[in-house]
């Protein structure tokens, strides 16, 4: 029992750690708590006692519990001063396994069990995030990532139309520098690692040169660790990041999949693999890199034509013609359903540079190796940084950013 609560102890710290270094929680913020033959913890805490009442009353092997740094602390805390039980944020993320986002009001055992129950995730205002993970921490840092992701997300998007409306409140117009300001501080400043470059043949070549460049996607904040992709394309297989796997910790978790299928890898491999299969084949893109920069996410979810008829279903059914520069924003659901991105995507980064994708985030080629699809990645999300700050200041008598 000594060995497995020493290990329970190194993946505890493990997502704490993690938590610090994606810039989401200062050093002292995140408690990680796991169930070995008792309750174990990162830290020591005074609230670890009342969280050991939640998973107690849970099926639950982990929990997460954190106030994350600005800007998202001051948006999670403004969605539940605006939110009677819950707020449910439109992209991706949150329409394929959040659902919604429930609101507590206080960090006791009474009012977050039914919570729980229900969702693995809920802010608790003025306080920060707890999460669960069933089988173990990995799961409850995917969850607590995501609802920042999606917290955000909501809040420009949901500002951006409030202001064309004519209907945004004051608190969120005097909180906007702010944010902004903190966001800059939460971008990394350093350059991002030099990635390899190409074109490649050899397998091992081919697994560092993705597993480099799904690192600098994450060191970049350009994608939170998880929900991003990435592949390449050589010796009649699509080398492709598998389902569920960590952009920055890929080694060991990419599947090398014959065109013919010949072999079962595809089994594990990403959602996206037929994406991806289908633009190598189409083209002569070599790379592809898939992240969820945020203001491009933003971006995708703003359409000021409110009598669409697929107002609503703007993630898989949109016929409008959409652009930020040259980039399409489009429609696609993850698979290969009949609104698959499968469908979608494969034309529309043809001859491009890339595109996105309605609340998901942007998929970007290369020719020979990564250097030109995390180039276009960044300059993407910058371009669409630049066009929300324009929207938003032409809508009305703001001061420019």
């Amino acid at each position: 029992m000594r060995c497995i609560g020493v290990i329970m102890l190194k993946l505890l710290n493990k997502y704490a750690q993690k938590l610090v270094v994606h810039g989401l929680c200062a050093q002292d913020s995140p408690l990680v708590g796991g169930v070995n033959d008792v309750v174990l913890w990162n830290r020591k805490d005074p609230r670890s006692a009342e969280l050991e009442r939640i998973i107690t009353g849970l099926n639950i092997n982990s929990m997460i519990f954190a106030r994350p740094v600005e800007p998202f602390a001051s948006i999670l805390d403004y969605h539940c001063r605006n939110s009677e039980s819950e707020f449910v944020p439109e992209d991706t993320e949150t329409r394929t396994f959040l659902h919604s986002i429930p609101v507590a009001r206080t960090l006791t055992a009474t009012e977050i069990i039914p919570l729980l129950q229900k969702r693995t995730g809920c802010v608790i205002e003025g306080q920060g995030i707890i999460c669960s993970g069933t089988v173990s921490p990995e799961q409850a840092f995917v969850v607590f990532s995501s609802i920042i992701f999606s917290a955000f997300v909501k809040f420009f998007v949901d500002f951006a139309y409030a202001l064309h409306s004519g209907t945004a409140d004051e608190e969120a117009k005097n909180m906007l520098p702010e944010l902004l300001a903190a966001y800059d501080q939460f971008l990394p400043t350093s350059p991002a690692t030099a990635l390899e470059t190409g074109p490649f043949s050899m397998p091992d070549e081919i697994l560092q040169a993705m597993i480099t460049a799904g690192q600098a996607t994450v060191d970049a904040r350009m994608v939170d660790s998880f929900f991003g992709n990435i592949s390449y394309f050589a010796n009649e297989h699509v080398y492709i990041s598998q389902t569920g796997s960590s952009m920055d910790e890929l080694a060991s978790c990419i599947d090398a999949c014959p065109l013919d299928n010949s072999a079962s890898t595809g089994i594990t491999a990403s959602s996206e693999l037929v994406a991806h299969r289908d633009i190598y084949l189409a083209g002569d893109q070599r790379a592809i890199l898939h992240g969820h920069p945020k203001f491009s996410v933003i971006m995708s979810m703003l359409c000021f034509e409110h009598n669409c008829e697929n107002r609503g279903k703007c993630h898989i059914r949109c016929n409008k013609q959409r652009f930020v520069d040259d980039i399409p924003i489009i429609p696609g659901e993850v698979g290969t359903g009949p609104r698959g991105l499968s469908h979608t995507l494969p034309p529309a980064v043809q001859g491009r540079r890339g595109a996105i994708v309605y609340g998901h985030g942007v998929f970007t080629v290369g020719k020979h190796d990564f250097c030109t699809p995390f180039a276009n990645l960044a300059k993407i999300e910058k371009s669409c940084r630049e066009a929300y700050l324009k929207l938003i200041t032409e809508s009305a008598s703001l001061p420019r950013f």
